[in-house]
């Protein structure tokens, strides 16, 4: 018997009935998961920070909001950038080493920021450190670990773990938003680099690179997959596929739509919601905690997301899910006028936040479908793009702030680009010539 077809056999090796009375094991593939899962929680918290620094900062150092914005825009760029060489790097040196020295470039810094005197030190520190580190842990991890362990429920739990973010962002944000309020922003900032911290045991101890590294086939799979041998060129690749990529039509689409996404979530919302809604007189822990929120319902949104993925058309689901949110988008300026909660404030934030980043799971299928082998980095690129509309967004958000006084054209503007966004999924053709392989 072969190396290979003695892996195989172990990945089909049931329980042994005194653990389970014959029943087979539940697949190691849901542990990785769920190790993948809480990895993103513990790097989620770098990303509810953002918002909620704009104020304390322009307070403390007169630092205008457009600075302060710029700062963030780089973050939310490098976020982009990095995730399809990210994704190249883990067929190369494996998800384990990528992630585990993510989480510490994030930590670091997150860390440094607290001995920061100009706004220099501030790219320097979460634009571009913690950018870089962010950018690591992008989605394109979790479609790495989605493609190589699932062949089944992919679309299931590529949403579970699309929500993770979110899940990181309702434990955080409330936690973080009172530190910021009672204690200044210094030990938020110290909290953000110790959740880092705190998870790279868990990635170095419980996460594999792949199924075979423990004789498994992946989920739903019928025969035995061999670990591929380490991709050399990491840069070299992530580049080609992008060249080979961009000569299609779909990927256009689809990162021009993900771009909106970018713009019109971590751009907007979530980078300024908080300043916006403190303008109108609400306290800074009630509108986190409404963003807190929105990250409840994001999860419900994406899981389900996935399920309908696995059953129904991807294209239509991006048209159905960019036009909800540009109508709740374009109603948001009339529910901020008072800085209490009303009804139909909370109505919005269930609204938008089942909306929130539903929109990745029918994007990685698409990719998924039109790209093959190279669609984890493929989407590292739309992935890109979204960061890059985002990063955009959040500058232009401060700059407006900053010139008019509020938040208002943005809201409006943002939906208007949603209303773009349905348009161009409906013209993504259905099935697609795919990429070939660089590998």
């Amino acid at each position: 018997m072969t190396q290979t077809s003695e892996a195989a056999a172990v990945g089909q090796q049931p329980s042994k009935p005194g653990r389970g009375g014959g029943r087979r094991r539940v697949h190691r593939a849901w542990f990785v998961a769920a190790v993948t899962f809480v990895t993103i929680i513990g790097a989620a918290a770098f990303r509810s920070v953002p918002g909620l620094l704009i104020d304390p900062l322009h307070d403390e150092f007169d630092w205008s909001r457009g600075t302060i914005g710029a700062a963030v825009s780089v973050n939310l760029a490098l976020y982009g950038l990095t995730a399809p060489f990210a994704a190249a790097l883990m067929d190369r040196f494996g998800i384990r080493r990528v992630v585990a020295v993510a989480l510490t470039v994030i930590a670091l810094g997150s860390g440094l920021t607290v001995w920061m005197t100009a706004a220099w030190q501030l790219m320097l520190c979460w634009g571009l450190l913690v950018g870089l580190g962010s950018g690591s842990m992008a989605l394109a991890f979790a479609a790495t670990v989605t493609n190589r362990w699932f062949t089944e429920r992919r679309g299931l739990v590529s949403g579970i773990l699309t929500a993770a973010s979110a899940s990181g962002q309702l434990i955080f944000l409330p936690l973080l938003s009172w530190i910021v309020e009672r204690h200044d922003w210094r030990p938020a900032a110290v909290t953000v680099a110790l959740a880092a911290l705190a998870v790279v045991p868990f990635v170095w101890l419980l996460l594999r690179d792949h199924p075979a590294d423990v004789g498994l086939k992946p989920y739903g799979a019928t025969e035995f997959v061999p670990k591929p041998a380490p991709v050399p060129g990491a840069a070299r690749r992530a580049v080609t596929v992008l060249f080979s990529a961009a000569r299609t039509g779909p990927f256009w689409l689809l990162a021009g739509t993900f771009a909106i996404c970018g713009a019109s979530t971590n751009g907007l919302i979530q980078t300024h919601f908080v300043p916006a809604a403190h303008d109108h007189g609400m306290p800074l822990t009630t509108a986190a905690s409404l963003l807190a929120v929105i990250g409840v319902f994001d999860v419900v949104g994406t899981i389900a997301s996935g399920w309908f993925t696995d059953r129904f058309e991807a294209r239509r689901l991006l048209a159905v899910y960019y036009s909800l949110r540009g109508v709740s988008l374009l109603f948001l300026p009339l529910l901020l006028v008072t800085p209490s909660v009303q009804p139909p404030m909370i109505f919005f934030i269930v609204f938008y936040g089942l909306d929130w980043v539903a929109t990745v799971p029918p994007t990685l299928a698409l990719c998924r479908e039109q790209y093959g082998d190279d669609s984890a980095i493929v989407f590292g690129w739309v992935l890109a793009s979204h960061q890059v509309g985002a990063a955009l967004v959040a500058f232009l958000g401060g700059v407006a702030r900053d010139t008019f006084g509020s938040y208002d054209v943005m809201w409006y503007a943002s939906g208007a680009l949603c209303a773009v966004a349905a348009l161009m999924a409906l013209v993504i053709r259905r099935r697609g010539v795919g990429v070939e392989s660089v590998a």
